[in-house]
């Protein structure tokens, strides 16, 4: 036998079976890319020195290991499609005489030639593309441009190592299964499944369950840290309820509808749900995956969007000043001195200030446990943390124009929370009178009333009241008339004499921080989109070869029903009856989804300053339609691929 039989077999068979190898070296070649200008771009030496350079690199190596991981399953898992479609083939060479270890010997050459095209093409892609993603991330980061093109030799290597480990891994599962699989299983590989599936109501109702459990969280979850602590649980049990829905569930619901004789007999009804019931186990999974994966694209790019785009936003929420001075554990006298270098200051700088306001304040990390709320020093720290925020009456008098008088143990109290007793609290082991509850925060102090956590703000005539165990802090906070220049100007000058005078501070500005907040949530903004098209390719993939195994999977019953009297025009309509109700489930699903896990996205999007719901609602809403749009076309275009089959 000559040398190159296998090699040369191997391409026969490649090109043969060109619809389903095609688009699978396609996304490895995508893939490949991906994994390399990600990994390019987190060691680009030119993100150096930057202010807020290093989150930055953190996020874009988060994306790397995510891209590396992501691509070992995924195409481990449209591996299994290539060999469902190949079975047939491989159990035919081994019945006219071929042996399994012939057989593996040209899965081995298919193998190396698909890793060597998908390897060389995928990096000689990135090596070109990764330039153009540089400076898109440059773009978006509103950085100067960097001239010049470089490869990234570490790269490269990393990416090699990486995708050969994840060929090598594959080649290996294949050889297994057509080791272990007898020759009239593999001929029988793609009639697998014929037999009607039972109806699994425990798992249905397990589905359920979770998937109630889940979106149950994400509606109830009150404080951003209850979601930041159970954003991943209520992630886990809705992925659990999808998976289990559509096995287990799809088949309850088809098994009901062919109980609904008005529905169910009817020629497109009839052939669309017999058909789903009997191959439901295989086409469950992947539409699992497809809504799991379009759920995952939706909320990912929605919400970098959202970040990105809502920046100003961002940054006013969390600097309700433009400049805001704050100073811990310094004593009155150090707090009035504070005070003339500021005046003295702006008045040599010649910059107008205005909206100045300055008050004392003392917060304690609690936990709320019978009504009572204990220092989280001594209780220990949980998810049912709250921030007890005590400021002088003197304060709130001066900022409000009042003239209100308390005892020692009488307090006026402004919280967020709906439920709490409004007629007397304890911290600790003091308890104050509530005088007043106001309905509003103090003007210029929103920022004490932190939307991470439960918070309260009490006025109160000590705010040693409770001891000494607080973060006692003395804080300015001024609007500048000029420009960030100016603020940046001004901010290193107080800076400076604060230090002459020995007085430790600690200064925040929209201007100093803007930096910093592009470089986060610009990198986010970034490592969204690279996710969402890796996570939109994927989907795209799976509907195609979905549709291509659901097309050899009828053919041979579509034939028998045109050759008993069904028309093509009738066999049509029942495949579009089938592709519309199968295909289009995991996009209502996903919406779903979506739907409710808005209230929770929303709050950990108040953990990073986003605060802005009608703008992440726009955003949502603009990429529902978008991601609609794209999932049609694919699935206009991948249902006539499947009809071309079945005709």
């Amino acid at each position: 036998m000559s040398k190159l039989f296998y090699p040369r077999l191997a391409v026969i068979n490649i090109e043969k079976n060109s619809k389903t190898y095609f688009p699978f070296i396609v996304t490895c070649i995508c893939t490949i890319m991906m994994f390399y200008m990600m990994h390019a771009i987190s060691i680009n030496k030119g993100l150096d020195g930057a202010s807020g350079s290093e989150s930055l690199k953190i996020i874009l190596r988060l994306g790397t290991i995510v891209i590396g991981i992501f691509s070992a399953i995924f195409l481990f898992y449209t591996n299994s499609f290539l060999m469902k479609r190949r079975k047939k083939e491989i159990g035919l060479y081994n019945v006219l005489g071929l042996e399994k270890k012939h057989i593996a010997k040209v899965m081995f050459f298919e193998s190396i030639f698909t890793s060597f095209v998908s390897l060389t093409a995928g990096l000689i892609g990135g090596i070109i593309l990764n330039k153009l993603m540089f400076l898109l991330l440059l773009k978006i980061l509103s950085f100067k441009v960097a001239f010049g093109f470089s490869i990234s030799v570490p790269s490269i290597i990393i990416t090699l190592i990486v995708f050969i480990g994840i060929f090598f891994v594959t080649l290996l599962s294949n050889l297994v299964q057509i080791r272990i699989l007898k020759p009239i299983e593999l001929l029988k590989g793609t009639e697998q499944g014929e037999k009607e599936p039972k109806t699994k109501w425990i798992m249905t109702i397990i589905g359920v369950i979770t998937l109630g459990a889940g979106y149950g969280i994400a509606l109830k979850v009150q404080s951003p840290l209850s979601a930041l602590n159970l954003f991943f649980v209520a992630v886990i049990l809705v992925m659990i309820g999808t998976y289990t829905i559509f096995t287990a569930g799809s088949i309850a619901v088809l098994k009901l509808l062919r109980k609904h004789k008005r529905f169910y007999y009817k020629t497109n009804h009839f052939i669309a749900i017999s058909g789903m019931l009997y191959r439901m186990k295989q086409n469950a999974v992947g539409l699992a995956n497809i809504c799991i994966l379009s759920t995952a694209v939706l909320v990912m790019l929605s919400t970098t969007v959202s970040l990105y785009v809502g920046m100003e936003d961002v940054l006013r929420t969390r600097f309700p000043r433009n400049l805001i001075i704050s100073a811990s554990q310094i004593s009155k006298s150090q707090a009035q001195k504070l005070d003339e270098i500021l005046e003295v200051e702006t008045k040599n700088s010649k910059i107008g200030i205005k909206d100045k306001l300055n008050y004392w304040n003392n917060s304690f990390a609690t936990t709320k446990k019978d009504g009572r709320f204990l220092l989280a020093n001594e209780s220990g720290y949980s998810s049912n943390i709250s921030m007890i925020v005590l400021m002088p009456i003197s304060d709130y008098n001066r900022l409000e124009g009042k003239n209100i008088t308390l005892a020692d143990d009488e307090a006026i109290i402004f919280s967020k929370v709906k439920n709490y007793d409004r007629n007397n609290i304890t911290i600790d082991n003091k308890t104050f009178k509530i005088k007043e509850v106001l309905d509003k925060p103090v003007a210029g102090m929103e920022d004490q009333m932190q939307d991470i956590v439960d918070s309260y703000v009490l006025f109160v005539n000590n705010i040693d009241a409770i001891g000494k165990k607080g973060h006692k802090e003395y804080t300015i906070g001024f609007d500048v008339q000029g420009t960030d220049k100016d603020i940046l100007a001004l901010s290193k000058d107080l800076n400076e004499k604060f230090m002459e005078n020995k007085i430790e501070v600690h200064m925040d500005s929209a201007a100093g921080s803007k930096e910093d907040f592009f470089m986060a949530y610009g990198g986010l903004f970034f490592l969204g989109i690279f996710l969402g098209t890796l996570f939109l390719m994927a989907t795209m993939l799976i509907i195609y070869y979905k549709q291509i195994s659901e097309g050899y999977d009828d053919k041979e019953r579509f034939e028998i029903m045109q050759k008993v009297g069904m028309s093509k025009k009738e066999i049509k309509k029942t495949i579009r009856s089938q592709v519309l109700m199968v295909f289009f489930l995991p996009l209502v699903f996903t919406v779903i989804h979506i739907a409710f896990a808005f209230p929770m996205i929303t709050k950990l999007l108040a953990v990073l300053n986003l605060k802005n719901v009608s703008l992440f609602m726009l955003c949502t809403l603009i990429t529902i339609l978008v991601f609609a749009v794209i999932y049609a076309v694919v699935f206009s275009l991948t249902a006539r691929v499947y009809y071309k089959i079945v005709e």
